[in-house]
């Protein structure tokens, strides 16, 4: 018989706490997915942490156990939403991620983020995150840099204040997404060929700044 070490694989065993672990991923997802599937077919208003709970077939204790309240569950939701938006223009394909010309991404970012606001829009309006003070949110300010980097790829020069709130404002403030649809009648179509009007025509003037 041979004395070498035996190098087979060792089957891997979760400890309480892994298996724990594991089991607070898995509700954390069932119950994002149930809240989505309630705000989608009956608005945000519906998002109870009854309805939740009923919806993913759990305890309402289970729900309170992962966020804490309504509003800890829609912002849950809203950070779920955004980690895989920055996660697709950070390290996604192109365009909206890197290897397209600095245009193409800056028009592409534009779109996925006013459909994402729109599609959102009841849960940022229901938390609070109209979008008055987007800039000084973290989501703001991330996306305030990714802008700046690609219109300074696109010849801007340094002062890029102004440019970067006329291009954000429109995509992050659902606020002003909801004007754009309850008063002015526009649909997210038209409200996304409209900013990119705006944006080619700020492209096209940009040896001014």
């Amino acid at each position: 018989m041979s004395n070498s070490p035996d190098h087979s694989p060792v089957p891997l065993r979760l400890s309480g706490a892994e298996t724990e672990r594991a089991d607070a991923a898995r509700n954390r997802r069932l119950l994002l997915a149930a809240a989505k599937n309630l705000i989608d077919n009956h608005g945000a208003a519906a998002v109870t942490m009854d309805a939740v709970a009923r919806e993913a077939g759990v305890g309402k204790g289970t729900v309170f156990r992962r966020f804490g309240s309504r509003t800890g569950l829609m912002y849950a939701l809203l950070d779920h939403s955004e980690s895989e938006m920055q996660q697709a223009y950070l390290s996604g394909p192109a365009p909206l991620g890197p290897g397209a010309p600095a245009f193409e991404r800056l028009l592409a970012y534009g779109r996925a983020r006013l459909k994402m606001t729109a599609a959102h829009l009841d849960i940022l309006l229901e938390a609070g995150g109209g979008g008055d003070d987007f800039m000084s949110h973290p989501v703001g300010r991330a996306s305030s840099l990714h802008v700046q980097i690609l219109l300074r790829e696109l010849g801007f020069g340094p002062h890029l204040q102004v440019a970067t709130i006329a291009v954000q404002t429109p995509l992050l403030s659902a606020s002003a997404v909801k004007h754009l649809i309850d008063v002015e009648g526009l649909d997210i179509a038209t409200i996304i060929e409209q900013w990119e009007t705006m944006v080619t025509a700020l492209v096209a003037g940009r040896g001014e700044f």
